[in-house]
């Protein structure tokens, strides 16, 4: 182990700050994982780690030292540095004293269909960094085996959207598609039925089949799914509300939807939790 990282100069140091930026992101093709559970599913996640920082701050927390010994047996390179080094490069206000800097894990412009029993979430333009994530735990929760992101969409490795998954990114595939007629032909070729969401249909989403081959798309937060997506749809479906809102934030109607069709195929799924 080398000596106590101090100086903000540093490489490392240097090469955290300027992922913090979408644009250096995706062209080192490295992202931010900050503290002890998101850090633990990246290592439990067989994720292409590149190194680890450590601060004083791990060694008080519950599980730190384990967490640093398991880093330590899966021979990553690790390095410690000052506290107030570690509050300098993270992104929280109460940093756990951990930071990994991690490849890359999301498919550009295609996406593994050789999945029989496909269950697909499509993000169509969505912006906000804390849904994102929420969608993505809650595909890894009730057993959908991709996420595939639209262009317009906020950026995944986003440091908000990491910390919303909760790890779950590291368990469930990531697909990535510029051109939507791309992704469309993709669904078709495999015969999955394309689920998007609207207000102004009959099709309630307890009445469809989610046991056949689909993939449900969840629109932007102001404008719902978009024009292209919503014409080559195979089916348009809502969720049935009694009270007076008008509609869900999208984290929430996509679990919804993902919850009912986990239920339907609790039989297919064997992934599925409970």
């Amino acid at each position: 182990m080398s000596n106590i990282i101090s100086s903000p100069t540093n490489k490392f140091i240097k090469q955290i700050n300027l992922l913090k930026k979408r644009k250096e992101r995706w062209k080192e093709q490295k992202f931010i994982v900050e503290g002890l559970r998101s850090v633990r599913e990246a290592v439990t996640g067989e994720a292409q780690i590149n190194y680890i920082l450590y601060s004083e701050q791990l060694i008080d927390k519950i599980d730190g030292i384990e967490l640093l010994d398991l880093c330590k047996n899966k021979k990553y390179k690790i390095y410690e540095i000052e506290n107030k080094l570690m509050k300098y490069i993270t992104d929280t206000e109460n940093p756990q004293g951990i930071i990994a800097v991690v490849d890359f894990n999301i498919i550009i412009n295609d996406v593994n269909l050789t999945n029989k029993n496909n269950f697909i979430v499509i993000l169509d333009r969505l912006q906000d960094p804390g849904n994102m994530g929420s969608i993505i735990r809650t595909a890894d929760a009730f057993g959908a085996n991709t996420v595939i992101l639209t262009k317009g969409c906020v950026d995944i490795f986003n440091p908000k959207t990491i910390r919303s998954t909760m790890g779950s990114i590291f368990h469930i595939d990531i697909a990535y598609f510029e051109n939507n007629q791309n992704l469309f032909n993709k669904l078709k070729e495999n015969n999955i039925k394309i689920m998007s969401t609207a207000l102004d249909t009959d099709l309630s989403c307890y009445d469809v089949d989610f046991k056949e081959d689909f993939a449900i798309v969840i629109g932007n937060e102001a404008s719902g799914v978009s024009k292209e997506l919503f014409s080559i749809s195979d089916y348009k479906i809502n969720i049935p509300m009694q009270g007076k809102a008008e509609s869900l934030n999208a984290a929430i109607a996509s679990g919804i939807l993902m919850y009912e069709a986990s239920r339907q195929r609790r039989n297919i799924l064997k992934n599925l939790k409970i």
